[in-house]
């Protein structure tokens, strides 16, 4: 039978637009901001912390960039998103958008995640991307495999092009792999979909690779409570025990 993960993907390909949460994009600039700003409280207000691993709701987010330093030039070209509950993935709450960018592609890029510069060229701007992203995550922690990618181009990008601080928690899928998995060396992000049995149809594509991620974080969140943690913080508290 058929992964049901990879079935939705499957019914998901091909009716991708280039942006799917557009609302915020038709309000004025000021109004933008000023829902970020209170995004920002919102989010300074909450202490996920002590949220039960079942009730906590994350975006799990993945992005294809041109490489691997922003603060070099290295840019974003697509964001992809999920969000969950617990273990639950809310398989109606995606993101997915190209980011538009003129300059001609590596043919490394290219050959690794699929995108071309024509699909490029019609994409929205950053900041479009980055107001629709903010406005479908809310004030929800992230989690992404090896974070610190995503991290360092949210916040070179929420504020070279937003003039905000990035204040969004973000939470790597090791940090719980860590836990249910002491013992083995799981690196990459094919290491640990392979060791738990998790299928991505289309690696380096920004929404597929934040599902079989999704997967990841479920399994994770599901042993992490067989072993008796209750919540991240939790977690933490073991965590500074072992290191």
């Amino acid at each position: 039978m058929m992964n049901p993960m990879i079935r939705f993907v499957k019914q998901l390909s091909g009716k991708l637009s280039p942006s799917m949460y557009t609302s915020m994009a038709h309000q004025t600039d000021a109004a933008s901001i000023a829902f970020l700003r209170q995004l920002q409280r919102d989010i300074k207000a909450k202490d996920v912390l002590q949220v039960p691993f079942s009730e906590l709701k994350v975006t799990v987010v993945d992005l294809e960039t041109t490489g691997f330093h922003p603060q070099k030039g290295d840019k974003i070209l697509s964001i992809g998103a999920v969000n969950m509950t617990g273990d639950q993935i809310m398989e109606d709450e995606t993101y997915y958008s190209l980011v538009s960018y003129s300059e001609p592609l590596s043919e490394h890029v290219k050959d690794l995640t699929g995108i071309c510069e024509v699909e490029l060229a019609k994409a929205p701007p950053l900041e479009q991307v980055l107001k629709e992203f903010y406005q479908f995550i809310e004030s929800r922690p992230l989690v992404a495999h090896h974070a610190n990618h995503e991290k360092s181009f949210m916040q070179h990008a929420t504020s070279s092009v937003l003039k905000l601080n990035f204040q969004h928690r973000i939470i790597d899928t090791s940090f719980l792999t860590k836990v249910v998995e002491p013992r083995k060396d799981l690196i990459t992000l094919d290491d640990c979909c392979n060791h738990f049995g998790i299928s991505i149809e289309k690696r380096h594509h920004a929404l597929h690779d934040a599902i079989g991620t999704a997967e990841l974080w479920a399994e994770s969140v599901r042993l992490t409570q067989q072993l008796g943690f209750s919540n991240l913080s939790d977690v933490y508290a073991h965590l500074a025990k072992i290191s």
